[in-house]
């Protein structure tokens, strides 16, 4: 994929990891709209920002007859509420749902036909790690991508016979406001935003970015005893 030749839609643009994706696509030529709940607080030079709430249907609706020319859709709009799965409210269990998993799906089913008509293109679903291996801390928003994870799965056979091909990213904790509480290893948003944007132009399907995600991948294969080593007797 010629990336100079692409129109990007970029939900969660105004900050972390969604603001370096449109900067690294600017950087590449691409046209890029950057989806905000708050648009103005889009403060990337020769961005299109795009009013975009996931959840809300009407802003999915609103935002996809704005951009009628995308040929790429970047799901990365993300909460992370920190709620225990539990004990906590289920209001915030339903939101990382909502924004990860039904958020990326309305924002799927929106824009795939616009792509297509447009001669197809790409989607990128920014999942994570923890899709495949979840912990107490982070419950709701691991759950949210695993389901995202599935997600993906069905929607790419489903748009392949459109042109469309859809690629998730994997990536562990990122130095961004969602992780500063977080002290062990972080990736720099940047370079992650490189290496994704790569992976749109080569096609990939999976783009797992970081050696944490790479051993974790190669673990599911060996069960639970290998996710999570202490559970075993």
């Amino acid at each position: 994929m010629d990336i100079s030749r692409q129109t990007v839609l970029v939900s969660g643009a105004n900050r972390g990891l969604g603001r370096r994706l449109a900067q690294e696509l600017l950087t590449r030529g691409a046209k890029v709209y950057a989806g905000a709940r708050r648009p103005e607080t889009v403060d990337l030079p020769g961005v299109t920002p795009l009013a975009l709430d996931v959840t809300d249907a009407d802003s999915v609706a609103a935002a996809a007859a704005a951009a009628g020319d995308v040929t790429v859709l970047i799901n990365n709009a993300g909460s992370h509420t920190g709620v225990d799965v539990l004990t906590g409210d289920l209001a915030d269990v339903r939101l990382e749902l909502e924004t990860h998993y039904l958020g990326s799906l309305a924002m799927i089913r929106a824009l795939a036909p616009t792509i297509a008509a447009n001669g197809g293109g790409a989607i990128l679903n920014v999942l994570s790690v923890l899709a495949w291996v979840n912990y107490p801390p982070v419950g709701a928003y691991g759950a949210a991508k695993s389901a995202a994870w599935s997600m993906t799965n069905v929607v790419r056979q489903q748009l392949a016979p459109e042109g469309i091909r859809v690629s998730a990213l994997h990536v562990g904790w990122m130095d961004t406001d969602m992780a500063a509480g977080v002290t062990g290893a972080k990736s720099d948003p940047g370079e992650v935003a490189r290496l994704a944007v790569d992976g749109l132009r080569d096609g990939a399907d999976e783009i797992v970015i970081d050696e944490l995600s790479r051993r974790v991948r190669a673990a599911l294969s060996g069960g639970v005893a290998a996710l999570y080593p202490q559970l075993s007797h």
